[in-house]
């Protein structure tokens, strides 16, 4: 039995730095991926949005690896995010609920299993930041309720908008959901083996409803926004008038001088 380890070990890794310093075989590249080939059976993946995922690598290994692609002024996380999948081998590709089986030590089915794990683990700690950004929405949300004003001020309204909006285009460029490696659309079972990973680990469902969450974050502070835009707009209003008001008691005090 062998495993896949996934973790997210920090906000971003840079894939560039990262790649001088590996002494491996590189099975593949791009500007947000590295995957190598350790040994005959070991095999490592590294993603810019800070993922990284392991086959058949040992802790002392694993520990290891991090070591070479941290850069020196950078500290990863120390409560990480982790997915583990089980693979064996056996006569066909299947996917099971709690392992997957291989016919064989295959460089592409294995990258596969790592970047689905990776993508299910990057979810995970998505859905934790929605879900307190919700939490936290919501608290505005009720005290609009309960006084009819809003406890926020301005310029914290426009840094929560900002880091909402930061947040959604972080996924949207990092998790592919909906994609497949090129290589799938040239191997019937590679196509199959990447569809049934994505439906058991629950892909596309967990990403539409981290969007849909955010979805409902983003048009609470819609609503904060215009709320805060009438209230500044009828302080100006009221200035205006009072100026007016000032303006003709003044004409009227010199007309009576």
């Amino acid at each position: 039995m062998y495993k896949v380890l996934a973790y997210q070990v920090a906000d971003a890794i840079q894939i560039k730095e990262a790649k001088q310093h590996v002494d491996c075989t590189l099975l593949f590249q791009d500007s947000d991926e590295l995957f190598y080939q350790v040994s005959a059976d070991k095999f490592a993946y590294v993603f810019q949005y800070g993922m990284v995922s392991f086959f058949n690598l040992d802790a002392n290994e694993i520990n290891r690896f991090l070591q070479v692609i941290k850069p020196p002024d950078q500290s990863f996380f120390s409560d990480k995010h982790t997915e583990v999948v089980n693979v064996s081998i056996g006569d066909k590709v299947k996917v099971e609920f709690d392992k997957v089986i291989l016919p064989e030590i295959n460089s592409e089915m294995i990258r596969l299993v790592m970047l689905n794990a990776s993508q299910s683990v990057a979810l995970t700690r998505y859905s934790e930041i929605t879900e307190t950004l919700l939490v936290e929405t919501n608290e505005h949300t009720k005290y609009l309720e309960a006084k009819g004003k809003l406890d926020i001020s301005g310029s914290k309204l426009k840094r929560f908008i900002g880091k909402t909006l930061n947040i959604k285009n972080k996924i949207s460029e990092n998790l592919y959901i909906f994609d497949a490696p090129n290589i799938v659309w040239e191997d019937e079972t590679l196509n199959t083996l990447n569809l049934d990973l994505k439906q058991t680990f629950d892909l596309k469902d967990r990403y539409r409803f981290i969007h849909h969450r955010i979805d409902i974050i983003k048009e609470n502070l819609e609503l904060f926004k215009d709320i805060m835009d009438h209230k500044e707009s009828s302080k100006l209003e009221w200035i205006i008038i009072i100026l007016i008001l000032v303006e003709v008691v003044d004409m009227f005090i010199l007309k009576l001088i």
